[in-house]
């Protein structure tokens, strides 16, 4: 394997390590202004990075801050992509969401089952 180059562009680097599925992804939250590169906003995905750089950045409902190990010269497969960086995020706790209601009988309710609940609605107890 080739050596893997000091420096290289941040949103082929986000890409390579598969935070975003496209470069193009990673180049509309860079434009936007969404990207912290050792805590200073960055405008343009041509920004070079290096290990031992920082990237702070949103994804999905988290924040994500991310310290750069390594770069590599290919989108690589999953294990591959997880060795270019260290993630210094905080864990996230996750809610706990009940499942849905369901009907108590078996499958859909019926006809009159509707009809019940319909009328059970009607006479203000609902």
């Amino acid at each position: 394997m080739s050596e893997a180059p000091p420096n290289i562009r941040v949103d082929k680097w986000l890409w390579h390590a598969r935070f975003f599925k496209t470069r193009a992804l990673c180049a509309a939250l860079i434009k936007a202004g969404r990207l912290r590169l050792n805590e200073e906003r960055i405008a343009k995905p041509a920004v070079t990075v290096r290990p031992g750089d920082v990237l702070t950045f949103p994804q999905a409902r988290d924040v994500r801050v991310i310290k750069i190990i390594a770069t590599s010269t290919r989108r690589g497969p999953a294990p591959e992509a997880q060795a270019l960086y260290e993630d210094l995020s905080p864990p996230v706790k996750k809610d706990y969401i009940p499942p849905n209601p369901r009907f108590d009988g078996k499958g859909r309710p019926t006809k009159k089952d509707r009809r019940a609940q319909r009328s059970f609605d009607r006479d203000g107890l609902a």
